[in-house]
């Protein structure tokens, strides 16, 4: 069994990225998003999504944001860009199952699997802000083992790969295919946008892609394991994050 498994904070290294070279600057990103945006319109293909980021982008400056709930975006990307990055948020509080799975991503599919992770171990944190932040200010909690990380790493990229999903919840329903992210500052990309749970859940199938237990066990949208809980069937699929509060985002998407 993993550390992580055991409940066994890692040991906070800084985190290292393949991105080299100079970023092009934001008006001329901002200008690549729009144009993407107009060129694909709002239903194209994941391919072509992913097609139109290899025709403009060097694989070095592109990343994709992974919850290792499935490895369909990561398999859909590498299958045109090999060895890109595939960040996890390792806030520290994932589920065994999860970790599993992102370790299955890294053994199985062409891609570099980066551990992003927050200033604190949640020891460390339990320590400085008392224990349990989760249960107290979910908001916070996300802000410092999600947010600024994902912040920080992102620095590094000219434009990052998201698996969200119009359907997933009505936060949601608007999502693009590709738009520019002011608050990080750069381009952004949502391949299978248009896609449905079920179209995912083939996908794997279809592919025999790692996929996490969770989500044929009732847990539709899979986050850190304190803040998660199983939904009754026909329910949001996100209502089992953060339940029980006015909560529905993390802050990476909105």
């Amino acid at each position: 069994m993993s550390k992580h498994a055991l409940g066994i904070d890692p040991v906070v290294e800084p985190v290292e990225t393949s991105t080299s070279g100079t970023k092009r600057s934001v008006e001329e990103l901002k200008a690549l998003a729009e144009a993407g945006a107009a060129e694909l319109g709002w239903d194209a293909p994941a391919r072509d999504v992913i097609a139109w980021v290899e025709r403009n982008f060097d694989m070095p400056a592109v990343a994709v944001a992974c919850s290792m709930a499935d490895a369909v975006l990561p398999a859909l990307v590498a299958d045109q860009l090999p060895g890109v990055d595939v960040l996890f948020l390792e806030t520290g509080y994932h589920f065994p199952e999860t970790y599993a799975t992102r370790d299955e991503v890294a053994a199985n599919l062409r891609v570099n699997v980066v551990d992003v992770l927050p200033e604190n171990t949640v020891e460390q944190q339990d320590r400085l802000l008392g224990k349990d932040l989760f249960a107290r200010d979910a908001a916070q909690c996300c802000a410092l083992r999600k947010v600024a990380p994902l912040r920080r790493t992102l620095a590094g990229y000219e434009l990052w790969f998201t698996g969200v999903r119009r359907d997933e919840a009505p936060t949601r329903t608007n999502t693009p295919l590709v738009t520019w992210d002011e608050a990080n500052g750069l381009v952004k990309v949502n391949p299978v946008a248009a896609w449905t749970f079920d179209q995912l859940v083939q996908y794997s199938d279809d592919n025999l892609l790692p996929v996490n237990p969770l989500l044929s066990q009732g847990y539709p949208s899979i986050g850190c394991q304190p803040c998660t809980r199983k939904v009754a069937p026909g329910d949001d699929p996100r209502a089992g994050r953060w339940a029980g509060t006015n909560k529905t985002e993390c802050g990476l998407h909105v």
